[in-house]
């Protein structure tokens, strides 16, 4: 018998009280645990005795043609990180001093990294109260003659509307470039994220769905890209074309720097991509399992559910509660801590951070931005975690809320 059927029978604290410890049985839920699929050793044995392991290998070219045939893009570029993947890109849109890209505050610092890099400037809009996600309403009154790029940032692998911001983009000229960070897997209106706008990038960092440590990805969606791109993956040479036979000797010709990653890192990348569907689905049917348990307090309004948009098909890389205030939400975090179950909130929204003062500036009030990122609480999610996990975490915040 859950919480939920004994709250229906008795109003006996001391006994709900003993069902709870007995469920819990002195063990402790982490927030996030790495999966392995139990491929990545061999392949890593295999990647050290080819003698080639310092980076662009055997196993570098089958996740890229892996990514290519499941993210349905024209190419893609392993890198080091999802943040050396938004470096690339922003060197790839020529983002000079002054110029203006289009994002939203609620994301991670590495969005708009890359581009303050290369003297860009971060123009912050709000986000939508039902999936978070930028607010495409908001975008084009934050266009002026210095917007070079708009950001949009797939948060926790639901989709933007692509549409309505691929028009807004060819309206005025923009690149769209898209951070499906969270996205792998994830697709809107049957198109896998990060290959609908003009580049995009991927995280593989172990905090993700498919993961290798640190890792990420560049996925270029028009064919003028490409070969810049990998001029600029290979530290600003044209190596690649001299393996290829274009060029007799390669030589320093662009900008760039070193955004491969090693082969071990591909060796066991590669391992997680041919299980990605198996990890999707074990994610998802946790997933599903907490949005059932938490219906009853979305109804008795003590708390909000994610939301899914119907044109969405979304790989469950985080499962998260809206809260009524702040000081629940820090309440719960406690509270489960105590019970040796390990829960956080997510992004401080960039424009009110330090540095975000000096280096952006927001276009409107950002006050869902504001309000969410104070209660959003997110919940342990992770192929390991078990059924009984789940309902052991909706039990306790249903007898805390």
């Amino acid at each position: 018998m859950n919480l939920k059927e004994l709250y229906t029978h008795t109003s006996d604290k001391n006994l709900i009280n003993s069902v709870v410890a007995k469920k819990i049985q002195q063990k402790k839920i982490p927030f996030n645990k790495p999966f392995i699929t139990g491929r990545e050793f061999g392949y890593i044995k295999q990647a050290i005795a080819n003698s080639h392991f310092s980076g662009n290998g055997h196993f570098t070219k089958k996740c890229q043609t892996w990514l290519e045939k499941n993210v349905n893009c024209q190419k893609a570029l392993l890198t080091h990180s999802c943040t050396a993947a938004l470096e690339m890109a922003a060197i790839l849109a020529n983002i000079q001093p002054g110029d203006e890209v289009i994002m939203p505050s609620y994301t991670f610092v590495s969005t708009a990294n890359a581009f303050v890099l290369r003297g860009g400037i971060p123009v912050f809009v709000d986000i939508r109260p039902d999936t978070l996600n930028i607010d495409e309403s908001k975008i084009e009154a934050a266009i002026t003659s210095k917007t070079k790029a708009i950001i949009p940032v797939h948060y926790g692998g639901i989709g933007c509307d692509m549409t309505t911001i691929m028009e807004i983009a060819q309206t005025h000229n923009l690149l769209v470039i898209e951070d499906a960070a969270q996205g792998i897997m994830s697709k809107e209106k049957n198109r896998p994220l990060g290959s609908i706008g003009h580049l995009g990038a991927m995280s593989f960092h172990a905090t993700k769905n498919i993961i290798c440590g640190e890792g990420g990805a560049l996925l270029i969606n028009h064919p003028e890209f490409i070969e810049r791109a990998e001029i600029i993956w290979e530290k600003g040479t044209n190596r690649s074309q001299f393996f290829q036979g274009k060029v007799d000797k390669y030589t320093w010709v662009d900008m760039g720097s070193s955004y491969l990653p090693s082969e071990i890192n591909a060796a066991f990348l590669l391992a997680q991509l041919e299980s990605a569907e198996l990890i999707t689905q074990k994610r998802l049917n946790l997933w599903q399992q907490y949005h059932r348990g938490f219906a009853e307090l979305e109804k008795e309004g003590k708390l909000r559910r994610p939301f899914i948009p119907n044109e969405s098909q979304q790989n469950a890389h985080i499962y998260y509660i809206i809260l009524p205030d702040s000081k629940t939400r820090t309440t719960v975090i406690k509270k489960l801590k105590s019970q040796g179950i390990s829960s956080v909130f997510h992004y401080i929204p960039l424009h009110s951070s330090p540095y975000g003062q000096k280096c952006s500036y927001t276009e409107g009030n950002l006050e869902v931005t504001e309000d969410l990122s104070t209660r959003l609480l997110r919940l342990p999610l992770f192929p390991g975690l078990t059924e009984y996990h789940v309902e052991l975490i909706v039990d306790l915040i249903y007898q805390f809320l």
